[in-house]
């Protein structure tokens, strides 16, 4: 791949870096779907004995930090695996190399490349995201969007599904790796299965937020996210026409993430929070 040429913070438009994005996924996404063919081992756990990373994760931000510098040396770097670099230019590159690890490491197909693009600290709570990227790359498909510009699939604008009664929505949702976390979820999953359509749990975070963006699922809620799992899907799903927040007025963080139509997230957050979820 030839990389994009370098361009200052000043020069690069929304557009610029969008298109840089695209193309640093699509080569990574090429990359893990190869690699996968070769086999995969988890190379070490993180924060509990399922919580794992494998060596392609690695590898992958290695290959996506390379990109991202050799075409803007001066913006700043965070990333799932480790990957950390301040920022001179004001903006900094939030990378989940593969979402989905899991996934990732039995052969199911449901798995993501995501990057975005954030002025700012690192930090969900202050900064403002300016591009966002999901890529499932064994489907082939993309999901982008840039702040004002809309979301799109494989270059189609999507929007969220028209608001339904609680009783018809369905919701997405995920896990934590600490036992007793996933005992309380557990718990208050029995108290809202009764009273919504139905749960998904498909194991990757950024495409669950791109499910609600194209109209796949009505809701999704995750608590113990990090900033690299919601980057991209959150502004995707708001430039689809979501809410996406956090507990009350605080945007999303790693208490609690949820996305969803303007017009019935409030009356769901209040029903997840009254059942523990």
């Amino acid at each position: 791949m030839t990389p994009t040429p370098p361009t200052s913070s000043a020069s690069a438009t929304d557009d610029d870096l969008l298109r840089l994005a695209i193309e640093v996924a699509r080569e990574a996404g090429a990359f893990v779907v190869d690699a996968r063919r070769s086999g995969v081992e988890v190379a070490d756990r993180k924060s509990s004995p399922v919580d794992v990373v494998t060596q392609v994760d690695r590898d992958s931000e290695a290959l996506i930090r390379a990109r991202l510098a050799e075409a803007r040396p001066l913006d700043g770097f965070f990333g799932e695996e480790g990957g950390r670099g301040a920022s001179e230019s004001g903006l900094t590159w939030v990378v989940d190399p593969i979402d989905g690890t899991v996934n990732f490491l039995y052969g199911i197909p449901h798995y993501a490349i995501s990057i975005a693009v954030v002025e700012g600290e690192p930090d969900p709570q202050s900064w403002e995201a300016v591009a966002g990227v999901v890529l499932n790359p064994v489907t082939g498909e993309l999901f982008t969007a840039r702040r004002g510009g809309g979301a799109r699939m494989n270059d189609r604008p999507i929007a969220i599904a028209d608001a339904v009664p609680l009783s018809e929505t369905l919701i997405g949702t995920g896990f934590a790796y600490s036992a007793q976390t996933r005992a309380e979820q557990g718990a208050a999953i029995a108290q809202l299965l009764p009273l919504v359509r139905d749960l998904r749990r498909m194991g990757t975070a950024s495409l669950d937020l791109c499910a609600v963006a194209a109209g796949r699922a009505n809701a999704y809620f995750e608590r113990t996210l990090s900033p690299w799992d919601h980057a991209a899907g959150a502004l995707i799903a708001r430039e689809a026409g979501a809410v996406v927040k956090g507990l009350g007025d605080r945007r999303p963080d790693r208490e609690f993430v949820l996305a969803a139509h303007p017009e019935t997230v409030g009356e769901l957050e209040q029903l997840l929070v009254d059942v523990g979820a």
